[in-house]
């Protein structure tokens, strides 16, 4: 008969499992289960998902999220701790609960057994928000140099608004009543409950994403202070701060004013204002368009009076009744200037003239010539030197003498002396 096998040896620690020696699921969950037993009672802050209480037992039973991720937990709650509120507890209530966690086992599932509950105060909302107010501006987060200016008119619309609401009908209504032509991309999602924080910042990126679509709007009717607190989620804000199309927020009325409205780039006070601002009126921009074109006539019809005017001011000026007048005073000025130039030239001329004539006199009276013809004569050796001197002549020396008209030659019969000058007589051919 054969033995049963021996059993195994159980690790005593996580550390010490290895794929060989594991721990069975049982071990695990009794170990998690001891941890978990050993943690001390705490308090715990969420929004109430879900409630259920029946009646006739001694627990209800509810699901706590975390408002600002998507996490939650199952509480198990005695029904004399809700009682004790003044305001029975329901979903979407923001609270604080008083809890023990405990690991079940069996089921592999971790809940809160809770002792209290409490109502968070509006007055501790509202100071929580002042706080975060501060941070995110501190950050930069409302600074107006962020802003994106509104395109003049969008190419498409983007819309984030709940299911069915009176919100997505009069942001819609209203910008096709003033844009006909309007083209939108609605998403519709919660705007109200655990999930919307969630559902607004997955369709305002996925809006964000479209090339075409210039502007987007996120849009809620009125409300309770606590149902507008999504609206005022870190996480939407800062969402809605990294977009690159221009967000308009048009949540609740005039005075409602979530942080959203902070880091929009414009806030509109209702739905049905944020569709006067993303689009220009047909009727108005034709009206204005008709109105321009009016005084744009009209500037031109009175520019072309201006200059008609003008035109027979000028035209009916003397000169240009005698179309010829401008250019025969033209011709006459031009005519007496060359006529001046004429007689300044035959001025000239003449004064030249005489100047000439009479340096021409002076020249004659100071010429050889003029003294030849006088009766004087000019004798030469034959080599043209001029005799200046009787010593120079000699004996038969041919000389040459010039008079007014021609010359000859003369041969002196004997050498002249000094004493031979003082007689006039002179022997030549």
């Amino acid at each position: 008969m054969s033995q049963p096998p021996a059993p195994r040896s159980v690790p005593a620690t996580a550390r010490e499992t290895t794929a060989e020696s594991p721990w069975p699921v049982r071990v695990l969950s009794m170990k998690i289960s001891d941890y978990v037993d050993k943690m001390s009672p705490l308090w715990v802050e969420g929004q109430i998902v879900q409630l259920n209480r029946r009646a006739g037992m001694s627990y209800a039973y509810l699901t706590l999220r975390d408002p600002d991720v998507d996490m939650s937990l199952s509480v198990s709650i005695p029904v004399p701790a809700l009682d004790a509120l003044a305001a029975p507890p329901e979903a979407g209530a923001r609270v604080v609960i008083h809890a023990k966690p405990a690991f079940w086992a069996k089921r592999g599932t971790l809940q809160l057994e809770a002792r209290q509950i409490r109502h968070v105060g509006v007055g501790e909302l509202l100071a929580r928000l002042e706080h975060l107010k501060s941070l995110l501006r501190s950050e930069g987060l409302f600074e107006p140099r962020r802003k994106q200016p509104l395109p003049f008119l969008p190419r498409r619309i983007g819309l984030v608004c709940g299911r069915n609401t009176a919100a997505e009908r009069d942001v819609v209504m209203n910008v096709r009543r003033r844009w006909p032509a309007a083209r939108f991309e609605i998403r519709q999602v919660a705007v109200q409950g655990p999930s919307t924080v969630a559902g607004v910042c997955e369709a305002l990126a996925e809006l964000d994403s479209m090339p075409e679509v210039e502007v987007i709007v996120i849009a809620r009717g009125g409300g309770s202070f606590e149902d507008l607190l999504p609206f005022s989620n870190e996480a939407l804000v800062r969402a809605v701060s990294a977009t690159r199309t221009p967000v308009v927020s048009a949540i609740g009325h005039e005075t409602d004013t979530p942080l959203l409205d902070y880091v929009a780039d414009y806030r509109a006070s209702t739905p049905t204002h944020a569709a006067s601002r993303i689009v220009p009126d047909q009727q108005e921009e034709l009206s204005g368009l008709a109105a321009t074109r009016g005084r744009g006539r009209q500037a031109l019809q009175r520019r072309i009076t201006e200059q008609r005017r003008r035109l027979e001011a000028t035209m009916s000026r003397p000169v240009m009744a005698d179309r010829q007048a401008i250019i025969t005073t033209y011709r006459r000025d031009i005519e007496t200037t060359l006529e001046r130039g004429r007689q300044r030239v035959s001025t000239l001329v003449s004064r030249e003239s005489d100047r000439v004539a009479g340096l021409t006199r002076h020249l004659r009276a100071v010429s050889p010539q003029h003294t030849l013809e006088r009766g004087y004569a000019v004798v030469r050796h034959s080599d043209g030197a001029i005799v200046r001197d009787i010593a120079e002549v000699e004996a038969d020396e041919l000389l040459r003498v010039t008079v007014a008209r021609g010359d000859f030659g003369v041969r002196p019969v004997a050498a002249p002396t000094l004493e031979d000058d003082r007689t006039p007589e002179r022997t030549g051919r």
